[in-house]
This record gives C-alpha cells, structure tokens and sequence, in this order.
C-alpha cells in the first residue's frame, strides 16, 4: 500500500524532466557495463574532487507547489504606471505573438542556426528584424540583434576605434545627455581596452582629438536635436558618429544616417517585448557597409540552396569567436533571437501605418501635456521632444507624494527635475491623471481642449520624410489570421526541441518545461521597469537572493553577480574582476592569460575584451591538458600570469584527474583561476567549482539551469567568485542596492541583466531539489555514456577519460572515415536532417568531427532513435566507400532532401531512390520533418553578401 507521503507525489516534476525510466536506466547502465548510476560517476569522476555531502537545498517540490511558492514572491512586486523612461517602456505585446511566439516551444526551444537548412523560419524572421533595423535608421547594414543597449554602445565605440581614420587617438567622447547605464557601461569597456572616455556637452565633441563620439537621438532628457553640423565637424576629425536611438522614434523622426551617423544602435524593447525589470531584449545595431567586417556580433544573409531557390544563412560573424579567437571583433556568442523575433513581428503585425500611428499617437500625447504643463506656468528643460519631458519644478517632492498616491513612477535621478516618459499604452485618461499629479488638482485642463490648440513642435527638417517598412511582408500580415498562418509557416520551417532531441555538444539542449516558463509572462515580472523603486521589486529581490543562494550552494563559491545577460558578457565580467583585484594588490601589471586548447571558444575573445595577452596551452593525444607545456608557460610568464581559463570537463568531453593541480600551479605563480562553465552540467551535485579550486566561474543558465536557448538567445551567464574577488563584481551607475561592488562599473545595462527569465532557472531548481539536481547530472552522464558506448562501435570516439569513460559529451571522429570515402562530417551533419534530427556540433573543438551531448532529458527511446539513426548513416558511407554508390552523388553529399527533391522527374536518374532519400528509417513515416530548402551555398553567400529581405515571389518562383 501506498503511503500518504507517496501520494502526494512531491518529486514528480523529476519524472518529467528526466527522460530515462527505471526500467531504461537499468538497460542502458547494462549496456555500458556499470552497476548503477553511483558506480558510473564513480567511474568517471574523479576521486579528489568528489562532493562528500550531498547538495543543501530543500526536496523536490511539485510544479502547482512551485508555482503557489512563486507567486507569493510574485505577489511581492507592486507593478505601477511607469513614465521612467531611459530606455524602458511600457509596451503591448500582441496577443498572437504571445501566444505563437513568447509562450510556443516550437519558438523558444530552437537553437542557434548553426544548421540553417532546418532554421529558415527563424532566420526569415531575423531577416526581417534587420531590414527594419536598416528601414529606420537608414543605415546600409544591420546584425541579427545585440544583448542590450547599453553594450551596443560599448561595441559601437570598439568598431569606432577600428575603423577610425584618427589612428592615433584614444579618446571617445560621449554626450552628457546620454543615459547614464549606457555611460556606465562604455565606461568599464574603455577601462578594459585602455581607451579614455570624456564626457561633456555634445556640442563640443569636435573640440577634440577623438576618434568616435557618441550622441544620444533623442536625449535622455527627451530633446531632438540638429547634429548635421556636429556630425560633419566630427568627421571633419576622421573620427566616427555613434548614435544612441529609439525605434518608435525613428518611425517619426529622421533616420540618423541622413544627417551623418556612422553607427545607430539602440533597444527593441518597446516593439512588442516586456520590461521584464531589464530584459531580455534585443538590441539592434546598424552601420555602413564600409565597416562590415568590422560589426559584432552576426549578420543573416541571404544566399541560395543546390537548386538556386533563396536560402538565408548566418553569413558573417558565424562563430567568429570559435574561429578568429582573441583576433575576433567582439565575444558575442548569445544574441537576443527570440527578442528580436517578437520585434520584428511586431512590425510585420502593425505595419508602417500601424507603427506610424503608434508613433504619432505617443508624440501627439507627449505635446498634449506639455502644452498643458506650460498652460500653468510648468517649464520643460527641453524645447522638443519624441515621447519625453523634463520638467523644472519648485514642488518636486509635493508632486512625488502625489504621484505615490496616484501610483506612478516618474523618473526622479536628475537632481532638480522630473522626467515623463510616455509610450504606446498612454491614453487621454493618463494624461489626465499626470496633470492632477504634476499640478495639483483643480487645473482646469482637459485633453480635448488642449489638442485642439497643439501645433507641430519639431522642426520639420527633423521629422521623417523617407518611406519606411515598403517590403511585402511588413504589408500583408496585419490581420490576426493572416499573422497566426505567417507564425505557424515560420515555425513549420525550423527543427526544434519540440520536435526531437537536439543533441549539440557544449549547448546542452535540455527540456525547458512550461511550469518553468509560465511565469515569464506574470505582469508581476513581465511589467516592472527596472529604474523602479526598490520597495516596489521586493518580489523581484527574495527572487534574486534566493536563487544566488541555491547557485552558490551549487558551486561552492561565496559570492554571485547576476549582471551579466549571456556566458560571454560572464566570462568578460568575471575577467575585469580578476583584473580589479589584482590591481587593488598592487598586481595590475599582470595580462597573461593561459588557455588551453581545450577550453570553450569565447575564452580567447573574452580576454581580448579585457586587454589580456592570450598563450594558448597545447593538449595531448587524449585530449587533456599538456602539462608540462602549462609548466613551462607559467613558468615562463610567471610574473604577468594574470589568469587561466578552463573548461570543466573540458570541452573534449572527459573529467581531467590533474585539474587539482592546475589549480594549484597556477595560484603558486600569482594567477586566478577562471572556470568556464559551459559544462556545468556534469557538475551539479558531484563536484563543484569552488572544490575543485577555481576562483571565478559563470553560470550559463540557458544551458545547464533550463531557461531556453530561443533559436539564439536570450541568455543570462552570472558569475559565482570566491570571497576575495566579491568587492570587485559588477555595480551600476542607476541602481543602488548598498553592496560593497556597487561602486564598480556595470557590464550590461540592468542590474539584474535579463531578470524577467531568471523565475526560469528558480522554478528548475525547487522543483528538482537537491536529489533531482544531482540525479540529473548522473543521467546527463549515463544518457552519454550510452550514446557512446553503442556509436563507439560503428565510429571512433575521439577522446576519453578514466576507465574509458566520457563526462556528458562525445566527440567522434570522422576524418578517417573522410580520408577513407569522401565523406564529411558536413555529409552526416546534413543527412541527419533527413532522419529528422539536428546535427551534433560540428567540428567545435576539433575540425572533422562531431560533438554530441545528449543531456538528461531525453529518453532511452529517443537516444536509440538517434544512434538508428547514425548506424544507418554509418551504412550508407561503407555503401559510397564499396563504391556502390558515386562518391559525388549519393545521399549523403545531395542531403539534405526536400520535397523538391522528390518531385522531380529528374530524381529517377540518381543511384537511389526517393525512399532512400526521404524515409530511410520506417518510423519517419510517422513523424516526417521536411527541409524547406537544399543544402546551402556558403562560397555564394560569402562572395554575394545580401542581408536584406528579398522579394517574396523570389521564393515562390
């Protein structure tokens, strides 16, 4: 019989996440020759850095007790009228995007477009969002989307400084009415790469020898300014105009690169996506086409497929990091896709009219008060405005009490006056509201009286004159049903976890469960400005503590910033700490970074952005650390070491036994140790960083602790540090929460990074425990264990660790399978699309190979799927090997096939036929995922580069 406390079945959300039963534990821990998931760990990890205790956190708790214990922190949050502003905006987020896009797995569990064959919905989506981006700003090139604003501007000064005529210059120079997270952040990013940046009236940033300057259109104090003449005169410099914009502006107002702006950038957050107290949201960045090979970040382009049909590609910036390393032009590896998506259907959903609208309403509403205010005597520091005033008061703190009363926030950190921002949820009624809270009642205004007397305020030369929006897509989808079909064609396009497993290595693409993800849209998170008060985020603070708790336990570390929004921006904060505390030291002279071939491929990038000079440590045979060569380089670098960077388990997949002693030899020779955390996966509840001895770490979130990948992003990489370096985490200029670092310069533009997706990660890890955390990572290792143990037997697996074990991924190796037949490991990574799976990682960290990660999630069932699936491909290559077969027409080389392919006459004149193309293994039948287009041509995507929207019959034809 049952027992009461089994009934009530607490645990029941670990069932759900892990994929293997009992019953299919035991046959895979059978297959792979081990007793029991105890016995493999054990096998695999080891001893010296093995957790003695099991993980302090509380037991499992299930998903309707998770949820009621959320909303009580929710409930917290106090969610007000915001007219804060600065670069945060309260928005309506269109219910059919919502619903088809926000909240639909089909969209937040793909991943990056590495394999765009089976991405050209997303990538149709991105396309869009950079023709947008190039409509408004009038700029000839624009990226797929950054992680924020405030690090835009910080890549916009870096491009400046590349590309910048004025070699000799060091010095930026930023406008004073630029906001002041944004100044923050290019701040400690010109810090980082040793550039200084001066701060004064925009009017006088041609007074000086700089090589870039960056302007804010409109101000942080709502004006809208002429800067032709500053542009030219900046120019006049051999210097570059970097330009801080607003989308909804720029529907209205000028594209910046009509009066001279080199670069414009700025969030898309008031397209369509919450404030979610920070974010996530996509940054857009355009530029000239001059600067192309000089843009963070990446760039959709469109190229054609085998049989000449349009195909869209990630055609610059692909992995940049991986390959060009510390030369790469930024560390962007996270780019905000689900975001930028939602932003650019926002505008496929209005339209330019619908837009205009918006953009006119907001405007014409902003001039209603104003006039108002200045009927009864109330001065605006600035004599035009898009949506913003700034207001000269004489009753500034009678207008607060009246304001808390009425509960709005109005911005309130520029001494001596009071910011109103208004936005697309405005109406009448508000701007009746802020006037009886602006001049007390009995003012006697009222809107229609004074619309009626409102004139046009900005000079028309500042007012939009160009078309914008004139692509066929922003101009056909403005019904709910014509949207919905649009979303749902997208997503039919794009292989995603809903579909099948996605077994990327170092990515891991685990299950991203919908109690996880529901409250991502609780106003009570989606709707907090992050400028707020701090009594009104309560909620949002127990949040963050809480879950810095459970992460710290988790690591074995002292500390934890959540300020970084992806792992790259983690590895850049936790570097800059190192650097602050070996400055405080008196070590500042230290730069050397160690990092071993090994490690995860944003090291060498991150390091850059933090001036550090990188020495590459060679590995051995077997996919460890050389350690004498690591001797010899801390040896000879000894007194500028300033830092390694490791990977654990490495990203060739195998616990190393020395990494003990890495640790220690590198802190005997004065340097820090930063542990990569890109595979904390295999660590949760076995070791931890804080044992195994490193002193900086960040958390990919999106990876090991479940918030969803979003076909790119968004991201969120925390870094946990050991005591010495908390005084030295990231701060902000905005917010201040008392903490010792808050006086250190930020890295991203709110304090909590993208705090709205972090009740993702909390939701993961109350609802696992501590026993389900760790069993977890032992079935992410079993569920690896196996896939290699049964491919091993068809493909070499290129690298294990002790007893012949791997950690939670495998690397096998197809080069000589390629020297022996021709075929690639591109061949298998595109055929796999026939079978209905996304490839493993290709050739990361070894060119030639495939990097598989199976993660805890997916079932026995699914893994056997897979290695079907790989053992029929494995046949197919002996077949073109046996030349039964031509090696340049088989299935491998022609995949991967799509119904085109099928229909055609011509298709009887291949040595296979259409059911070895399409349906090789029986169970597609049920369950068939088509590729929409053949397999790509990069070599005329790279030389033809084309990053905007093509005409729609160009698809059709």
């Amino acid at each position: 019989m049952n027992t009461l406390h089994a009934l009530l079945n607490q645990d029941e959300f670990l069932s759900r996440h892990i994929g293997p039963d009992e019953a299919e534990r035991k046959a895979m821990l059978h297959a792979i020759g081990a007793d029991s998931l105890e016995d493999l760990i054990n096998q695999i990890v080891p001893e010296a850095i093995r957790s003695a205790e099991p993980l302090g956190l509380a037991a499992p708790m299930s998903e309707v007790d998770a949820l009621a214990k959320l909303r009580a922190l929710a409930d917290q949050n106090e969610v007000r009228k915001s007219y804060i502003g600065m670069g945060y905006y309260p928005t309506h987020v269109p219910h059919v995007i919502l619903r088809n896009v926000l909240e639909n797995p089909g969209w937040y569990t793909a991943y990056t477009p590495y394999q765009p064959e089976i991405a050209q919905g997303r990538l149709e989506a991105i396309l869009n969002f950079q023709q947008m981006t190039m409509d408004l700003t009038g700029l000839d090139l624009a990226s797929a989307s950054l992680l924020d604003e405030a690090t835009a501007a910080a890549e916009a000064m870096a491009l400046a400084k590349r590309m910048s005529k004025n070699k000799k210059s060091e010095l930026f120079y930023v406008a004073d009415d630029v906001f002041p997270q944004t100044l923050d952040v290019v701040k400690t990013r010109a810090e980082q790469l040793g550039l200084e940046v001066l701060v004064g009236p925009a009017k006088e940033a041609a007074d000086h020898d700089i090589f870039g300057a960056l302007l804010q259109y409109p101000n942080q104090l709502g004006s809208v300014e002429d800067y032709q003449t500053l542009a030219e005169a900046i120019h006049a410099k051999k210097a570059l105009v970097c330009v801080a914009s607003d989308l909804l502006a720029l529907v209205k107002l000028q594209a910046p690169a009509q009066w001279g702006a080199d670069v414009v950038f700025g969030s898309a957050q008031r397209f369509g996506v919450p404030m979610g107290y920070g974010g996530p949201h996509a940054a857009f960045f355009a530029t000239r086409d001059a600067f192309k090979r000089s843009m963070p970040g990446r760039i959709i382009g469109v190229s054609k497929d085998t049989r000449g049909k349009p195909a869209l590609r990630m055609a610059m910036q692909t992995r940049e990091q991986h390959i060009r390393r510390e030369k790469a032009n930024s560390n962007i590896c996270t780019a905000q896709v689900l975001l930028a998506n939602m932003a650019s259907f926002f505008a496929v959903y209005h339209g330019p009219e619908g837009l205009k609208r918006i953009a006119e309403r907001t405007h014409r509403l902003t001039s209603i008060l104003a006039a108002g205010l200045m009927q009864r005597g109330v001065a605006t520091v600035n004599s035009s405005w898009f949506d913003t005033l700034t207001l000269q008061v004489s009753d500034r703190d009678a207008i607060l009490a009246r304001a808390d009363a009425a509960g709005i926030n109005l911005r309130t950190d520029l001494a001596e006056t009071l910011g109103v921002s208004l936005d697309e949820t405005t109406r009448p009624e508000d701007v009746a509201l802020l006037w009886n809270v602006l001049l007390g009642e009995g003012h006697g205004l009222t809107v229609d009286a004074v619309d009626e007397m409102v004139d046009t305020i900005l000079d028309p030369k500042l007012v939009r004159s160009t078309p914008i929006l004139t692509h066929e897509v922003f101009n056909r989808h403005h019904s709910e049903t014509e949207m919905m079909r649009y979303l749902r064609k997208l997503q039919g396009k794009d292989l995603a976890l809903d579909h099948s497993m996605i077994s990327l290595g170092s990515c891991t693409m685990k299950l991203n469960a919908a109690a996880e993800m529901i409250p991502v849209s609780w106003p009570e998170f989606a709707n907090l400005h992050p400028f707020c008060p701090q009594e009104q985020a309560k909620g949002y603070r127990a949040l963050v503590k809480t879950l810095s708790d459970y992460l710290l336990e988790i690591t074995g570390y002292d500390a934890l910033c959540m300020q970084p929004n992806s792992g790259a921006q983690g590895e850049y904060a936790g570097l800059v700490a190192i650097k602050k505390y070996q400055e405080s030291i008196g070590q500042g002279h230290r730069d050397i970074c160690l990092i071993p071939s090994s490690a995860h491929g944003t090291n060498p990038a991150s390091a850059m952005l933090a001036s550090l000079k990188v020495v590459v440590v060679a590995s051995n045979r077997d996919g460890t650390v050389d350690m004498d060569d690591l001797r010899a380089k801390a040896e000879e670098h000894s007194e500028r070491l300033s830092c390694i960077m490791v990977t654990y388990p490495s990203t060739h997949g195998v616990y190393e036994e020395q990494i003990g002693t890495i640790c220690d030899l590198i802190h005997e020779h004065g340097g820090q140790v930063y542990m990569d955390g890109a595979n904390m996966n295999a660590q949760v509840g076995i070791t931890s960083p804080g044992l195994i001895g490193s002193d900086v770490s960040h958390l990919n979130l999106h990876k090991t602790f479940a918030i969803p990948h979003g076909g790119g992003g968004p991201g969120m990489g925390p870094i946990g540090v050991k005591a010495h370096l908390a005084p030295f985490m990231a701060g902000h200029a905005v917010v201040k929460t008392g903490d010792e670092h808050q006086n250190n310069g930020a890295v991203s533009a709110a304090q909590y990074g993208s705090a709205s997706i972090l009740p993702i990660s909390w939701m993961y890890i109350v609802m696992l425990g501590a026993r389900g955390l760790t069993e977890s990572t032992q079935v992410a290792m079993l569920n690896a264990n196996y896939l290699a143990t049964e491919l091993g037997k068809h493909y070499p697996i290129l690298y294990t660790g002790r007893n012949d074990r791997i950690a939670h991924e495998c690397i096998i190796d197809l080069r000589p399978i390629k020297e022996e037949t021709g075929v690639t490991e591109m061949d298998v990574a595109k055929r796999l699309m026939d079978y209905g799976f996304h490839a493993p990682t290709m050739s990361f960290p070894v060119a030639g190979t495939l990097m598989i990660e199976p993660t805890e999630s997916e079932a026995k069932g699914e893994l056997d799927r897979f290695i079907h699936a790989m053992i029929n491909i494995r046949e197919e290559i002996a077949m073109v090997g046996r030349g039964e077969w031509p090696a340049d027409n088989n299935p491998l080389c022609n995949a991967p096939h799509t119904l085109d392919d099928i229909v055609d006459p011509a298709f009887d004149s291949r040595p296979y036929g259409r059911e070895q193309a399409a349906f090789p293994v029986a169970e597609l039948r049920d369950n068939k995922f088509w590729p929409t287009v053949n397999r790509i041509d990069d070599v005329y995507g790279d030389r033809n580069l084309f990053c905007a929207c093509v005409p729609m019959d160009a698809y059709q034809d």
